[in-house]
């Protein structure tokens, strides 16, 4: 009874908030050549988890969605799956739980997620791309528009996913390091599915937020010139 006890006060934080704590959560576990990382990125109301081995650089997996936590069990309704061809999956439920301030996913005590320091910048949230700038009154895609860009920023890190929510095609992502500060905008690239060579590449740009926009020049992954304008979700 006294185990039984110790784990509800472990679990009652989260339980009465009926959330996981928002920010970045992260996990890792060594393998015979490198490291495996998994990454959760979550709001109040969204989730993306991605799973990526370093040293060397491999992209594994991806998911995200709406999602909500009832007692002890996570549902996520799934937006984006990269392994939707394999297992056809729509929908993810973990068991969940917290042990010595852990993040634990289905009992896994061997695999616990660390909360990261909170590092609040101008672009935090989460973004849907709109459209190519200038902003002339081109048209926009927007957040009823089935094909999709997003992009997470929070606590220092990002990811961007591009996929499709009727088809659940997955496009492609991409996630690392940021930092924004002063107009400049930098990214260091730690997982890419397209392309895992481009792993450590640090890419700078010019950033303006104009209300709910973020306006974002500079140059692509392939040093093609870019302007794209972002809209918050």
């Amino acid at each position: 009874m006294k185990n039984c006890i110790s784990i509800l006060l472990l679990l009652l934080p989260m339980l009465i908030l009926g959330q996981i704590a928002p920010g970045v959560y992260t996990a890792s576990e060594n393998l015979e050549n490198g490291k495996r990382n998994y990454q959760l990125l979550i709001t109040d109301t969204y989730m993306v988890h991605t799973v990526y081995n370093s040293n060397p650089a491999k992209f594994i997996s991806t998911m995200g969605g709406y999602y909500t936590v009832e007692q002890d069990s996570l549902k996520v309704t799934l937006e984006f799956n990269s392994d939707f061809e394999q297992n056809g999956e729509r929908e993810f439920r973990a068991i969940i739980g917290f042990q010595s301030g852990q993040l634990v996913f289905n009992e896994n005590a061997s695999l616990p997620y660390t909360r990261q320091p909170e590092v609040a910048q101008p672009l935090d949230g989460l973004w849907l791309f709109a459209t190519r700038g200038p902003d002339t009154g081109q048209e926009r895609r927007g957040d009823s528009a089935p094909r999709k860009t997003l992009k997470f920023l929070s606590d220092g890190h990002f990811q961007w996913i591009a996929y499709n929510v009727e088809t659940m095609d997955f496009r492609g992502t991409g996630g690392g390091r940021y930092a924004a500060d002063e107009g400049t905008y930098t990214e260091v690239i730690e997982f890419f599915s397209r392309d895992d060579s481009r792993v450590g590449a640090e890419l700078s740009f010019e950033f303006e937020r104009k209300g709910a926009d973020w306006h974002h020049r500079g140059k692509n992954s392939k040093g093609e010139p870019m302007y794209e304008i972002w809209s918050l979700r």
